[in-house]
Order: C-alpha cells, then structure tokens, then sequence
C-alpha cells in the first residue's frame, strides 16, 4: 500500500511539473515574441508595429533607396524602382551598389507614379519605406493592400542638414536593427555642418564676395536663370547670397535682366545645367560678358546632386567646394575633390568623386564657354 501511495505521489508531482514547465515555457515564448515587436511613429505621426526587425526591405519614392544605402548593406534590399535600376548618372548611391540594378523591379518609381502593390508584394519584404506619401491616407491604403508595414520617411525642405533626414535615417536604423550605425550617419553629418559653420559664421558680410547659383537642376537641366533662394548649401557657408533680396525660398526661375543688376562677385553652376548655359552663351555672348563674375573669370561649377531627389553626399561635398572658393583663408586645409571622396567613402562605403567628376567635369573654375 506504501509502495503504491509513493507511486501515486510521484506521478502527481511529475504531473505538477509537467503542467508548470509547460505554462511557464508558453509564457516565456509569449513574452519573447511581444519582446521582438517593434512600434515606431513614422515621418506622417503614424504608429506602426513590425513582429521584429526587418531583414527583407524594399524603398519606393524619391530617394527612399538612397538612405537605405547609407547603411552600407545592400543585402537587405530585396528590389528596386526601374528609376535605379537604370542610369547611375549622378546617383553616387548607384554607382556604390552596382548590384541592386540586377534585383526584381517592383515599379516604375518617379514622383509622379504611384506604387505598384502586385510587383512589392511578389519580392515578399517585411517593410516598406516610402517617400511617395504626402498623407496619412495614401499610406495606410498601401499598407492595407499589401499587408506590409509602411514607414514614412523624407529629406525635409532642403538641401542639406535637414532634421526630417535624420528622423528618417534613424527610423531605418531601428527598423532594420542598425541603431548604431544610423548614429554614426547622422553624427557625421552634423559634425560637417558644425564644421562649415564654424568655419564661416564669424566673417562679417563688408569682407564677403556676394554669390549666386544658376543652372540649377529642377526635375531637369535648365539654365542660368534657374537658382534658388534660403539656398541651404550657400546657408551653411554663410553666403551672402543676392537671390535672397527677393525673400523667396526655395527654387525658382529669375528673369535674366535680374542678374544683370544684381551683378554677383562670383556664380555658381550645376554641373548638370552647363551645357545649356555654354549653349546660350554662344547665342548671347554680349550679355554674359557684361557680369562681373564672367569678366573676371570668377565662374565656378559645382557637382549636380539633384537626380531622384538630393544626393545628400554630394550637396554637402558641394557646399565645402563653395566655401573653399568664397573663403579661401578658412579652408587652407580643405581639398574639395579629397573632402568628397571622404564624404563618400564615409556614407556610402566608396570613393566616388573621381567617377562624378568622369561625368561632370568635377570642380573646376569655367574660364572657356
């Protein structure tokens, strides 16, 4: 009977075991499982939850690609917009991740094409990181059709230095587990926006050239008359920029008399608008050669960084360029063709300046239309 009470005792506290373990092991995988869940609020101030970090991703919209490719893994990229797949021509982003071009096409890309739900989902990411949404409308309903998170991201209003990017870069960074490394992008940054202010801030406009920018890139080349107001890259150097008299932000297109009474010390050009402005040139000789800054060969281009949106690496090696025209004295220790290639090798994994300048012409004072 001893025996059999003994028996009985042991197989009850196994039982017990059993059942505890049991319960114990489905709370711990229920807890693990919350614990890899991730909640971010994208650009929009939408909340959004991922089951866990993203190891698939795709990037739709203007220059959604580019800041994924400043994580320096391409492995996590699962397809790409036929906008990147095809010509590199002034996307250093490409140019340091020739094998995205032979990934799936999952849409035509574009800022005014729409996201191709069918060919995002046939790649199977975990993620989607778009640009396209203006709206929090426009971004659930793609969510909604695809059953894939979608994290709003964007460059913001400017050039260079936006907060908007460095939102974005860090909303990636904790997306796709690379927190560190999206520090490390943003601290970067900001520490070549310190630098250039630094540099600059304290020069009085009486010791200053005045400055403007022409020929900018805009959806396309265009000529001499096309500049920019509140103009970020002459704003980081402190330029005393003459477009800014007309309190205008942002891109816009001058009448060509404007410039002539303006009449800047020096011009800038968009590598991508010179031969339009050469072209012109030809036609108008007479009117190029009443500005000071042709007289005196005080022309200067710059790398064209708007193509699918800012290359943001190029726009800052770019604003180091203006400021080693403009402050000669302040940048003694600044080679702008070295400075970019470390700006490109710092966020894109490659030194690139020699191959823009293949396409482009690089730096280079304009003495010959």
């Amino acid at each position: 009977m001893k025996k059999r009470n003994i028996y009985v005792l042991v197989v009850t506290l196994f039982c017990i075991t059993f059942i505890i373990g049991g319960c114990s092991q489905n709370i711990s995988q229920d807890t693990n499982v919350n614990a890899q869940k991730i909640t971010v609020t994208d650009i929009l101030g939408r909340q959004v939850e991922l089951s866990g970090q993203a190891k698939r991703v795709v990037a739709i919209g203007p220059g959604a690609l580019r800041l994924c490719s400043y994580f320096n893994n391409p492995e996590m990229i699962v397809g790409v917009e036929q906008m990147d797949k095809g010509s590199s021509t002034g996307k250093p982003y490409v140019m340091a991740n020739p094998q995205l071009a032979n990934l799936p096409l999952i849409g035509q890309g574009g800022p005014n094409n729409a996201p191709d739900p069918e060919k995002i989902l046939a790649v199977n990411p975990e993620v989607i990181f778009s640009t396209y949404a203006s709206d929090q409308a426009s971004a659930d309903n793609l969510q909604s059709k695809t059953g894939i998170p979608v994290i709003v991201i964007s460059y913001g209003k400017t050039s260079t230095f936006d907060p908007a990017v460095y939102t974005s870069l860090n909303l990636i960074g904790k997306i796709v587990g690379e927190e560190q490394k999206a520090k490390e992008i943003v601290d970067y940054m900001e520490e070549c926006k310190n630098d250039l202010n630094t540099r600059t801030k304290d020069i009085s406009d009486d010791k200053k050239d005045s400055a403007y920018i022409g020929c900018i890139n805009m959806k396309g080349a265009h000529g001499i008359e096309s500049t920019q107001g509140n103009y970020s890259l002459f704003n980081a150097v402190h330029v005393k920029n003459v477009v800014d008299e007309t309190g205008k932000t942002g891109s816009l297109m001058i009448d060509k008399e404007k410039l002539l009474e303006w009449n800047p010390d020096k011009i800038f050009i968009d590598g991508a608008g010179l031969k339009m402005l050469k072209q012109d040139y030809q036609k108008n000789k007479g009117y190029y050669n009443t500005l000071t800054a042709f007289q005196n060969s005080d022309v200067y281009q710059m790398l064209p960084y708007n193509f699918y949106t800012t290359n943001i690496d190029t726009a800052i090696a770019d604003a180091y360029y203006i400021g080693k025209i403009l402050y000669p004295e302040k940048f003694t220790d600044i080679n702008p063709e070295k400075k970019a290639d470390e700006i490109y090798k710092t966020l894109l994994g490659k030194e690139l300046f020699k191959e823009m300048q293949k396409q482009f012409g690089g730096f280079r004072k304009i003495d010959k239309f």
